[in-house]
């Protein structure tokens, strides 16, 4: 009877660990797939942002006009870090430039991921260290 109560209480444990394990240990990060963000465009904005990391950590970014190339290290631990290497904005306005500005910010200092499902979910600190999160879906079409 006693060794019935030690393996329920064991199994009770493995239970709850593998509960609390994120949910990018099951689910990979999606390599050369296209990521569109959450939400549409703003009023006078065709374009939704869109981000795609390669194996080799080649990172392309459509900004709300412009367009960025980076490099990514994504981990298997949930760890991210993305430095943007170039940076194109020749069609956009100023406007358009500082809004394009405003996300790149953003990118830059994600710090972590993780996916359930179709979705990835980033979060990081802003430059006043308040909570940063974007949200970003497969595209499965």
């Amino acid at each position: 009877m006693q060794y019935r109560r030690h393996f329920a209480c064991l199994a009770a444990a493995l239970l709850a660990a593998n509960a609390a394990c994120p949910a990018h240990a099951a689910e990979p990060f999606p390599f050369g797939s296209e990521l569109m963000r959450e939400g549409g465009p703003p009023p006078g904005r065709k374009a939704v942002p869109m981000i795609e990391i390669e194996d080799n950590g080649t990172t392309s970014i459509d900004l709300w006009c412009g367009h960025a190339r980076a490099q990514a290290s994504v981990g298997d631990d949930g760890s991210i870090a993305i430095v943007t290497v170039s940076r194109d904005e020749s069609q956009c306005d100023p406007q358009q430039v500082e809004g394009d500005d405003d996300l790149l910010d953003m990118v830059v200092h994600i710090t972590n991921w993780r996916r359930k499902g179709d979705l990835v979910e980033f979060s990081g600190s802003g430059n006043a260290g308040s909570p940063l999160i974007l949200r970003y879906y497969l595209m499965t079409n």
